[in-house]
């Protein structure tokens, strides 16, 4: 197996990708993993959704309801969720939001374009 070269990456660098109105993002991505900074405006909502995989959300600023399980999750700013694999949630921005994603594979749906849940 070849060695892996390091990546340096600056987020302005990085192509902003607008999915609606009210959610945009940038991804990096490896070979495992992938990280998104996400942006949601106040009063968005990102719809009940799963995958395969797993998920951290560091939110940088603003605040975010979740909805996991049937139970109401407030994340705000310099706070973490963990979210597992294959458990379905939905979100909603309390005020406008930047969140950090982190998911461990990276999401083949989102790097493909196939993520239509997010682009209404």
């Amino acid at each position: 197996m070849a060695e892996q070269e390091e990546r340096h990456y600056t987020w302005d660098a990085v192509p902003l990708e607008v999915l609606s109105p009210a959610i945009s993002r940038k991804i990096i991505t490896g070979e495992r993993m992938m990280v998104a900074q996400v942006f949601i405006k106040k009063d968005g909502i990102v719809p009940e959704h799963s995958h395969e995989n797993e998920q951290i959300t560091y939110i940088l600023e603003g605040a975010l309801e979740f909805l996991i399980g049937g139970r109401r999750t407030t994340v705000a700013k310099g706070e973490v969720l963990h979210i597992p694999s294959n458990v379905p949630h939905s979100a909603v921005a309390l005020e406008d939001t930047v969140d950090l994603d982190l998911f461990s594979p990276p999401r083949a749906d989102w790097l493909s374009g196939d993520d239509a849940y997010l682009r209404k």
